[in-house]
């Protein structure tokens, strides 16, 4: 039986499939030059579609020549899809890094590209403030911690193994909060943390202990979301 659906359906539904896409989507002609822009595309780029109709590829993703595009359609001879880390050009002439997803289409016209762009500068944003964090708990001379919900630890920084005598990284890892501080009132004010609150208390050494030291702990809930996942803190010779 023969289908009442024609190609003109076919066009009119991927393009509504385009429109509706997270991600920038550009369809270029086997030679790279854009045939169809989706509207995320359009907010990415800072283009009008009709300013970039037939430009060449390379215009929004630098370094993407001609001779790189029939180097792309030879690799997707033997694969669904290829994969760019690159950096796209905005109208503007800012540049924004992503991650562009080659693959072909036969949907206009045989042997057609689509090139899916997904703008990856928040998540490249948000690595390397974590790399800056990471690298400013692992030098910093405070100790620093963090405990699971049930009091393990999960992370320390060498500041802290050094305090309290771990060998290394996995020897803390064995222990429990309540381990390294079982003097009161620790213990109430973990669980004062896992609820929300942020806590702090000087603890005293003991006077035959001369070579210990009083030291201010602090302690606040470990927040992932809206969910409290453990507690963090820190001690500070004082």
């Amino acid at each position: 039986m023969p289908s009442n659906i024609t190609m003109k359906d076919h066009r009119s539904l991927f393009r509504q499939l385009l429109a509706g896409m997270y991600d920038a989507v550009l369809i270029t002609d086997p030679n790279g030059h854009l045939l169809e822009l989706n509207p995320r595309a359009k907010e990415f780029l800072q283009y009008e579609t009709d300013e970039v109709m037939d430009s060449p590829v390379g215009r929004f993703i630098p370094g993407v020549t001609p001779e790189i595009v029939q180097r792309i359609r030879s690799g997707l001879a033997q694969a669904r899809h290829m994969m760019i880390d690159a950096n796209c050009l905005r109208k503007d002439g800012t540049a924004f890094s992503a991650e562009v997803t080659v693959s072909l289409i036969d949907l206009l016209d045989p042997g057609d590209l689509v090139f899916t762009i997904r703008n990856t500068e928040r998540r490249r944003r948000q690595i390397d403030a974590f790399r800056t964090k990471e690298n400013a708990y692992a030098v910093s001379q405070s100790a620093l911690f963090a405990c699971s919900a049930d009091g393990r630890f999960k992370a320390t920084n060498a500041a802290f193994r050094d305090m309290f005598g771990f060998e290394n990284e996995d020897d803390a890892l064995r222990a429990e909060f309540c381990e390294v501080f079982d003097d009161e009132p620790m213990t109430a004010l973990f669980d004062r943390a896992l609820k929300g609150e942020t806590v702090g208390v000087r603890l005293t050494a003991q006077e035959d202990d001369v070579d210990s030291q009083d030291v201010e702990v602090q302690l606040a809930p470990d927040v992932h979301g809206k969910k409290t996942v453990g507690v963090v803190g820190s001690v500070v010779r004082v």
